[in-house]
């Protein structure tokens, strides 16, 4: 874990895990790591030992039996914090009102990086292939041509497999200044908001192109498999699909990563029951970035602890006491 971070942070002092964060004196918004006293920023009488087994277990059902617990010994108190949602009428202005930028575009997948990516090789072989054509004889003909082959050869890779092609988009991309920060940004969101709700979290990556965090609910894995989420449900795992989006949307012009979220989102809208019209998963969209950006604004100081944590691979359980402590 490094001495020192910088990330666009703000707020009091905090523990992760062993770690004791303190905000340097200055203008910048660095954050300086040292030994903590304690080993766990929970008090001495409460006991964290069954749910980090639950979690090494990856057991959900145990997971929140013991925030559960936690809760009612008075430490988790920010688990399960907001159960009562409802699902309303919403409009973009009111996204635009709470601070949501570009609201009319949010559901519009980005073509930043695919097209950054994709203009640095053609220009970049385009220019190579012109400076190749001075070269003497054969070689000035063999060789351009050869290097003028790489962008036919890289469209051909992304027609065929995808995967590989996105794998590169996705390495390309952190190359962006704000690359770190919209990702740790973005998942911090779905992690904190799916553990205000009470959806047990039991594991998380930021690395590149597995970016994403493990919130299997047993219970509602069976019910999406059966194509019989009621609209209570649909509505949770809604709010948490969008938290992502919407932490980007709060703080930068353009959503980068919403792509798979939406895509999840639609999964989750068609196998619940009833069936729902277009206008109303449209609305169910908006609503659902509304309220995931509302709790994350109210709770701005918890999501920048939990961005800082899983910068530095704190486990679930460091990230859960990170949210804890910072409340």
């Amino acid at each position: 874990m490094a001495s020192s971070m910088y990330l666009p942070v703000v707020g009091t002092p905090f523990s992760v895990g062993n770690y004791k964060y303190i905000r340097s004196f200055g203008s910048s918004s660095k954050w300086t790591l040292i030994k903590a006293a304690a080993s766990s920023s929970a008090p001495p009488n409460v006991d964290l030992s069954s749910l980090d087994s639950a979690i090494s277990q990856k057991d959900s059902y145990a997971v929140k039996e013991a925030l559960d617990q936690l809760r009612e010994a008075g430490w988790a108190k920010k688990w399960g914090s907001q159960p009562n949602i409802s699902r309303r009428t919403t409009s973009l202005r009111e996204l635009t009102t709470l601070g949501i930028k570009n609201a009319e575009n949010l559901a519009i997948p980005s073509v930043r990086n695919d097209a950054a990516f994709l203009t640095t090789v053609v220009g970049t072989t385009g220019a190579l292939a012109t400076l190749a054509g001075q070269l003497p004889g054969d070689w000035g003909f063999f060789v351009p041509y050869l290097i003028g082959s790489i962008s036919f050869v890289v469209l051909a890779v992304g027609s065929t497999n995808p995967g590989l092609l996105q794998a590169a988009i996705g390495g390309f991309s952190t190359f962006f200044p704000d690359y770190q920060d919209r990702i740790a940004r973005h998942e911090a969101a779905h992690f904190l908001v799916a553990y205000l709700l009470g959806l047990p979290i039991l594991g998380y990556s930021l690395d590149i192109g597995k970016e994403n965090v493990n919130l299997t609910d047993k219970r509602l894995e069976k019910l999406i498999y059966s194509g019989q989420l009621d609209a209570k449900e649909l509505d949770r795992l809604a709010v948490v699909a969008m938290a992502g989006l919407a932490a980007e949307g709060l703080k930068y012009e353009k959503v980068v990563g919403q792509s798979v979220d939406l895509f999840n989102l639609q999964i989750f809208i068609n196998r619940s029951k009833p069936t729902i019209t277009k206008d109303q998963q449209q609305n169910l969209t908006r609503w659902a970035v509304l309220l995931a950006a509302s709790l994350l604004k109210t709770n701005t100081t918890l999501h920048e602890a939990l961005m800082v944590a899983m910068s530095n691979k704190a486990t679930v359980l460091e990230c859960i006491e990170a949210i804890e402590k910072a409340a």
